[in-house]
């Protein structure tokens, strides 16, 4: 159906502007009417002509997800109908890829189906955890509080996430900014001294000569060197896309000198809290874990909770399974062991991953503070290497002169 943009004002006079999906431009005006706007302006909005372009589209992000998650919480909790709440946060979403999606919820809804179902049909916005404790909300008559349980996880999951990835992209970054200062020493520097040198008429020192013969390797093939290093980035990328290739890499992450500690710590506190906010909302221990394998974003972890759940459905309590893996600590499995004991097992399991999201916050402090000295020394090192291998003849030059 065609949208219309509109302009009106209330009866106190202020004036609001919107979008309005109507069949035609009479039914779009009755609609207003029917709110007791009185119409100044309306026409039908013009197309986008990349709408159907996916990576020409906003993406929705996950400070989307929460806002939405929360301002439909407070209309729920107001008595507002589903229906009523969706068509607001549709009609004043600005992101327009989350609007159309929005909308399309809002349709099945009308036709029928639960807020759960309706949602599902997005994986890229919802996931499998948000959808089925949507569901376990809509069965237990408590949806706006689990809307409220939903954003306060998506909200501290992100501030973890973003915390891993900052520990990791800083030493990339500044790695990739170093070899490419050397780079371009080599490409453009260093063949001005060699003309240089090549008047002096006397052999250079090994590291002028080392130095000289990489930029003229680099120069020569600075072309291969560059599809060189695409190739691997794609291979790579190949490689991980594969079971066996995804499963090496996750393996080999967990077990990284300082590296392989904080993403151990950051695994078990993405466990606990999103295991506890499935168990406080009602969901059933061998769903919730299923959905928590699922989302956990490591193979070998994803493995683990697989066999957790195959000896719960044996019988078995959830802490002696994690007690035989060495990804939980023995303080983890313990506390986990107390909670299952005095049926506060959700409760135990919040705790455990407030105390890891410290644990996180302290790693990448220590982290951050014993990479900074070691990246100086790699940059110092490299890129003073090179000047001193430069100034060597001229020292020597010079001493002979003397």
């Amino acid at each position: 159906m065609p949208i219309f943009i509109w302009v009106a004002q209330t009866k106190k006079g202020k004036t609001l502007k919107g979008e309005l999906e109507a069949a035609d431009e009479k039914i779009a005006l009755s609609q207003l009417k029917r709110r007791n706007l009185t119409v100044t302006k309306i026409k039908p909005k013009p197309k986008d002509i990349f709408e159907n372009v996916a990576f020409m589209q906003p993406k929705v992000t996950k400070k989307d997800i929460v806002i939405f998650t929360r301002q439909f919480s407070t209309m729920i909790d107001a008595g507002l109908p589903l229906v009523q709440g969706l068509n607001i946060l549709a009609e004043q979403n600005e992101n327009v890829t989350f609007k159309r999606i929005l909308k399309a919820i809002t349709k099945d809804v009308e036709g029928g189906s639960t807020l759960g179902e309706a949602l599902g049909k997005h994986p890229k916005q919802f996931d499998d955890l948000f959808v089925n404790l949507v569901a376990a909300g809509e069965v237990g008559g408590i949806l706006d509080t689990i809307l409220q349980r939903l954003a306060a996880y998506i909200e501290k999951a992100e501030k973890l996430k973003s915390q891993i990835k900052g520990a990791m992209t800083y030493p990339i970054v500044v790695v990739a900014i170093a070899i490419l200062v050397i780079a371009v020493i080599l490409v453009f520097v260093i063949p001005v001294f060699e003309d240089m040198f090549s008047s002096f008429g006397s052999a250079l020192p090994v590291p002028t000569q080392i130095v000289v013969a990489m930029s003229n390797f680099l120069k020569s093939n600075i072309h291969w060197v560059l599809l060189g290093i695409i190739g691997l980035v794609v291979a790579f990328k190949q490689y991980r896309k594969s079971k066996g290739g995804r499963r090496t890499t996750d393996a080999i992450s967990l077990k990284l000198p300082v590296f392989g500690d904080l993403l151990r710590k950051s695994a078990v506190a993405r466990f606990t809290r999103t295991l506890g906010t499935m168990i406080q909302s009602g969901v059933p221990i061998l769903d919730a874990l299923e959905i928590v394998a699922k989302t956990s974003g490591n193979v070998i972890l994803e493995e683990v909770i697989f066999d957790v759940r195959a000896s719960i459905a044996e019988g078995q309590t959830i802490a002696e399974p994690l007690g035989e893996t060495d990804i939980f600590p023995r303080m983890v499995v313990q506390m986990i062991s107390v909670g299952e004991a005095t049926g506060a097992l959700d409760t135990m399991l919040e705790k455990i991953a407030d105390f890891y999201d410290d644990e996180v916050d302290a790693a990448v402090e220590a982290l951050t503070s014993m990479l900074e000295p070691l990246l100086m020394v790699f940059l110092g090192g490299s890129i003073g290497g090179l000047v001193v291998a430069m100034y060597l003849p001229i020292f020597k030059m010079a001493a002979a002169m003397g």
